[in-house]
């Protein structure tokens, strides 16, 4: 499998940030040939054009930062692993464009300090440290307990920082454009931290946090290419192509009326597959499925939802298997729980008491050695389920579109090349796409200051429902 870690490693180093501004003016220089040139050296099919609404909002907050007005703290919406750069072109090019036509005052070059995900760099190697700690990143470890070497930095970047600080309150990409994943309590924490640091220094600026969404579309609907993905992973599975009386006299109309029913085949058939694996290895139990029916489309909504059913039961079952390795107890939603193992299984991988491999007599090291492969393995548990919290059986129905199914299509690529022991991430493109980001309204973290000092759990999940909402509109 493409994750297993053969050898047990030192401790995980805290990389602080260290902002340097030609690295980011350099980044910036080669920020359109990385949204054009994608993952596959032969496929140029990647980000044609990023656009921006009410980007007159976030010009403004800028200003006001800069003129230490305010503190600001910018949550996007965490899609894919395409975000950041996106972001980048939002800051380098877009919103200097609208200050520019709004005369709005801005020092360039701008940018924010931003939160990352530590295990970023695990799997795209210790390059991208340098580079993030470099552009002001900072990065933190999720898991069952706090990140206070993280959070602290942070909180004291928000305060004291010349820039502002970006943060994805999703914690993790979903795959979904249209659908958001649960937000973690940390972005409103922060800023009410800040709040409560600026009150003590007794500084007048105010806190402010602004959502950010982000929606791909496709240029050029993709269907033949979608196709395509779609007998791959067919023939990965040993799937036969659809009977021809199903697909002729529907694709010919309505090219969603085909694709859906292979999509629904598709995920029946993984979901039996890992099904039987977990049954027969794992020792674990799934209610009896009866004969399959025919698929057509008047029974396909309740497929859907038979389907994400099982895949509900199958994705608690692999969390489970890697829960009791790790002597976790299942507990809180599917995100918190992938969150709790990864973070297990880093402590038997990356272990804080031990500095240098070499350091431990031979068999001890074979012995860590052997803890580190086996907690590598079964971390791959979780990676299923990671792939899959987002999925529901209303995605596609509720709205078909060819994003909506291209977004599912790769997801159960994901699946299937991690099951061959494909490395990841090689994401097959599609075609070229255009991203709209949106601005969405301020929330003002300093006038909840009063219902903070009343009940600080409270006020953390009150402007945490706030950002839901505004995040969930900015997708509309």
């Amino acid at each position: 499998m493409p994750d297993l870690i053969r050898h047990v490693q030192p401790r995980l180093q805290f990389v602080p940030p260290r902002y340097n501004p030609l690295v980011l003016k350099l980044v910036h220089a080669v920020l359109p040939l990385l949204l054009r040139v994608r993952t596959r050296p032969w496929l140029t099919a990647g980000i044609q054009q990023v656009e921006v609404s009410q980007g007159e909002t976030l010009a403004e907050l800028f200003h006001q930062s800069q003129q230490g007005k305010i503190r600001l703290l910018i949550a996007f919406r965490h899609v894919e692993v395409d975000d950041p750069l996106c972001g980048l072109q939002l800051l380098s090019r877009l919103i200097p464009q609208v200050a520019r036509q709004q005369n709005i005052s801005l020092k360039m070059p701008l940018h924010a300090h931003f939160v990352y995900e530590r295990g970023m760099s695990l799997w795209a190697g210790k390059w991208l440290n340098s580079l993030f700690s470099r552009m002001g990143g900072i990065p933190v470890r999720r898991g069952r307990k706090p990140d206070w070497a993280s959070l602290r930095v942070a909180r004291d970047l928000l305060v004291n920082g010349e820039l502002p600080l970006a943060i994805a309150p999703e914690g993790a990409t979903n795959g979904y454009s249209e659908r958001l994943g649960p937000l973690e309590p940390g972005g409103a924490q922060l800023g009410f931290w800040c709040v409560e640091d600026l009150q003590k220094a007794n500084r007048p600026e105010s806190v402010v946090i602004v959502p950010v969404g982000i929606r791909y579309r496709y240029v050029d609907e993709p269907w033949e290419a979608l196709n395509e993905l779609l007998s791959e992973l067919e023939q990965s599975c040993g799937l036969s192509p659809l009977p021809q009386e199903l697909s002729e006299p529907l694709s010919a109309h309505d090219p969603m009326l085909y694709e859906y029913p292979r999509l629904l085949r598709l995920g029946e058939h993984l979901i039996e597959l890992m099904e039987g694996v977990y049954s027969r290895f794992y020792h674990r139990s799934f209610p009896h499925v009866g004969d399959r029916p025919q698929l057509t489309p008047a029974s396909q909504k309740e497929q859907a939802r038979q389907l994400v059913q099982r895949l509900e039961r199958l994705l608690d079952t692999a969390l489970c298997v890697a829960e009791e390795h790790f002597g976790l107890a299942p507990s809180g939603n599917a995100v918190d729980r992938c969150r709790r193992v990864e973070e297990a299984g880093w402590t038997y991988v990356y272990r804080d008491d031990l500095e240098r491999r070499n350091d431990l007599p031979p068999i001890e090291r074979g012995l860590a050695d052997w803890i580190a492969q086996e907690a590598s393995l079964k971390v791959l548990h979780m990676r299923l389920a990671e792939s899959f919290v987002a999925v529901s059986d209303d995605y596609i129905a509720e709205q078909p579109s060819v994003e909506r199914f291209s977004e599912t299509a790769l997801l159960m690529f994901d699946l299937t090349a991690r099951l061959r022991g494909d490395k990841l991430p090689k994401r097959p493109r599609l075609g070229d796409r255009w991203v709209q980001m949106s601005v969405g309204n301020p929330l003002n973290v300093s006038d909840r200051w009063t219902d903070y000092k009343t009940s600080r759990r409270q006020a953390v999940a009150a402007l945490t429902e706030e950002m839901r909402k505004e995040l969930e509109r900015l997708m509309q």
